[in-house]
């Protein structure tokens, strides 16, 4: 039996422009999972006073952490949408270097600062 939950066919169709394949992919093969993790992530999202922009930097701390392309882009363009400051951005991966090492923050200020042109680009042609 197939159970289909709350939001799960809001979470097929893009929520933003530049949503990865993969997430997409994921989308039309199991709405249901990828329903769940939406409304886990609304869930966790609201469960405090955090605002939008800091719960993006928060993100995109643990993305710049786990050394994660995919989600350092994702998070960095999620907080430059919510209003963070592009510098904040560039800070995490300099408050991170002392713990994940200098080759490790210098990948994800190179891909912070991918995601900071792509989005001011994105932002100048709509």
């Amino acid at each position: 039996m197939k159970t289909t939950l709350p939001g799960a066919v809001e979470a097929v169709e893009p929520r933003g422009a530049g949503l990865p394949g993969s997430w997409r992919r994921l989308g039309e093969r199991s709405p249901g999972v990828l329903g769940a993790y939406d409304m886990l992530s609304d869930v966790c999202r609201e469960a405090g006073p955090l605002d939008a922009a800091t719960v993006a930097l928060v993100k995109l701390a643990v993305s710049v952490g786990r050394g994660s392309q995919r989600t350092v882009h994702a998070h960095a363009k999620k907080a430059l949408r919510a209003g963070a400051d592009p510098d904040a951005l560039r800070q995490i991966a300099l408050v991170a270097l002392p713990t994940i090492g200098l080759p490790a923050a210098l990948d994800a200020l190179q891909w912070v600062d991918e995601s900071i042109r792509e989005s001011s680009a994105a932002s100048r042609t709509t």
